[in-house]
């Protein structure tokens, strides 16, 4: 009972932490709600269901685990980024020279989950963690600072869940979802020959939900496929600053779609793949008004919907070791240098990964993984002139990211 109860109360601290600075996946998705599948490039992430993060992937998952698990960890995040200009314009007397340095920066995204079996086929369980989140922070001088000079969403979810053992060959999951979106949007402006702040801070909580499917075709073949559905918000709060007026502003979160699967090919090789889709053309802008429904701005991002692959393996090098490997392209939804905004710098990318897991004893393991992401170099062409905010012409280069991600898994 000791040990349940320090789980909970670890996972309790998650629910604070769990909050995010840096997209790692396209658009402003992140992925990495475990450790222990970031060595695969998330490839099987719905099918392979070995700790209890299967929550957040697949919740039919559940059904794979012992009566009680409990997995917690984070993932580091390094991102480095550089933007040459290419002859951007400013207006007034806003910044018309500077590259701003790294936007990127360091991030930890934390993760912790709960699950029981109520009994054979009956589970349920809980998990924290953040699916989306971004910062970019450019230092002075920058030629876009009327764009964006700081761009902050934060994320904080809760997802507990539900999964049934329909036979010995199909479980089916279902959760929902709270979750707590936080904006913070800094910018200049110029006013009466001045260089004046543009600060918007705002937040909203809303529900979605997930389902899952986990089919063991054979006894050497697992297929899973998962759901998350796409979360409306209406975020409020207000501008400060060259504006002092309560604003808000309408997104709705993308949905995903996963289909996942799992290869064992011998005693030591097992194979994993994935192809998922998210909805990312459920944000073709996002309106910033006032009260009474005035625009005061608009970001137009006119994402489109987006595919990835991963591909992965995992090879257990002894009875208490197991290596593990894994690729991933993973496509942008930004559709070009006009609509690419200085806040979100994004391209098609690969994921390289590597990891291992190590059986502590027969009730715990810890997971250790590492990844590199390369970023397409982005072209912008960017021109907000008419809304007051310059045009931003150049090209982001050297975007990479560097990610590091532990994990500890237990039964009790």
């Amino acid at each position: 009972m000791n040990k349940q109860n320090n789980h909970i109360k670890l996972l309790v601290v998650l629910v604070s932490m769990a909050c995010s600075g840096a997209a790692s996946a396209s658009g402003f998705q992140l992925l990495e709600q475990n450790a222990s599948g970031l060595g695969n490039a998330y490839a099987g992430s719905a099918a392979i269901a070995d700790n209890a993060s299967t929550i957040f992937y697949n919740p039919a998952g559940m059904t794979q685990l012992k009566e009680r698990e409990f997995s917690a960890g984070a993932v580091l995040v390094d991102i480095h980024a550089k933007f040459n200009n290419n002859g951007s314009s400013s207006l007034g007397v806003l910044p018309n020279t500077g590259n701003g340095g790294n936007p990127g920066g360091f991030a930890a995204i934390p993760n912790g989950y709960l699950s029981f079996a109520l009994n054979k086929d009956v589970y349920v369980g809980v998990g924290v963690g953040a699916p989306f989140g971004l910062t970019t922070e450019y230092s002075n001088p920058w030629v876009g600072a009327a764009q964006a000079i700081k761009f902050d969403v934060k994320t904080y979810n809760i997802n507990p869940s539900v999964a049934w053992r329909v036979n010995d060959k199909v479980s089916l999951g279902f959760g929902l979802n709270w979750q707590k979106l936080e904006a913070d949007y800094f910018r200049l402006a110029s006013v009466a020959s001045t260089a004046a702040t543009i600060h918007l801070v705002a937040d909203d909580t809303s529900w979605g939900w997930n389902a899952g499917a986990l089919i063991d075709v054979s006894p050497t073949t697992r297929v899973g496929v998962s759901y998350r559905s796409s979360i409306k918000y209406t975020i409020e709060g207000s501008i400060s600053g060259a504006l002092n007026t309560p604003a808000k502003a309408n997104i709705k979160l993308p949905d995903t779609l996963i289909l996942s699967a799992t290869q064992k090919l011998d005693d030591r090789w097992t194979m994993l793949g994935d192809l998922s889709w998210t909805g990312w053309a459920k944000i073709p802008k996002v309106d910033i008004t006032n009260t009474s429904g005035t625009v005061l701005q608009t970001l137009d991002t006119n994402f489109r919907n987006s595919w990835r692959v991963a591909l992965g393996g995992n090879y257990k090098y002894d009875g208490n070791t197991t290596l593990k490997f894994g690729v991933a392209y993973d496509q942008t939804p930004v559709k070009g240098e006009s609509t690419r905004l200085v806040s979100l710098p994004d391209n098609d990318r690969i994921w390289l990964s590597t990891g291992a897991q190590w059986q502590l004893s027969p009730s715990s393991k810890i997971d250790a993984s590492i990844a590199f992401v390369h970023v397409r170099d982005s072209k912008i062409d960017n021109d907000q002139t008419a809304g007051g905010r310059g045009r931003v012409t150049g090209e982001f280069t050297g975007v990479n990211f560097w990610l590091l991600g532990a994990q500890y898994s237990s039964s009790f």
